[in-house]
């Protein structure tokens, strides 16, 4: 009998935990507070230390508990995915905030199986214009809305 009876917990514990320590570690050089007169780093060490809890509980409770095994890990979508945003930070200064959601958006809609070429340009397109008005217009971000002409 294998010690770890409920891998998918054990493996959400592990997680949970590991982004508890990564608050704690982001946290530890700001200041503390009271919790009275909390400082900067008292929500994030706090959540971490309650992340550390519960996926302490979590993978505890996947020594006792029979689960399923993991699933295979799905690497295509998860490369198409992660591809399209390094592609669109690598263009969006170039091609503009417009045209480089479209392409973001057509992109990693690629990774599902039930992807529609025609739903994914409407969406780029509508999530094109959300963006330019909460990011260009809103927040008065310098990114450039259409593609850059250099002349000369």
């Amino acid at each position: 009998m294998a010690l770890i009876r409920h891998p998918r917990d054990f493996v959400a514990g592990l997680m949970f935990a590991g982004f508890g320590i990564g608050a704690i570690v982001v946290a530890a050089n700001y200041p503390l507070g009271t919790a009275a007169r909390m400082g900067p780093g008292y929500f994030p060490r706090m959540l971490g230390i309650l992340l550390i809890i519960l996926g302490s509980a979590l993978a505890l409770r996947a020594l006792r508990l029979q689960g399923s095994a993991l699933p295979a890990w799905p690497w295509r979508p998860t490369v198409v995915v992660l591809g399209s945003v390094v592609l669109f930070g690598a263009i969006v200064n170039h091609a503009g905030l417009a045209l480089s959601t479209v392409v973001l958006i057509v992109l990693a809609s690629l990774a599902s199986h039930e992807f529609r070429p025609r739903e994914a340009l409407i969406s780029g397109v509508l999530l094109a214009a959300l963006a330019i008005a909460v990011f260009v217009i809103g927040l008065k971000l310098q990114l450039p809305i259409w593609p850059v002409m250099r002349l000369g």
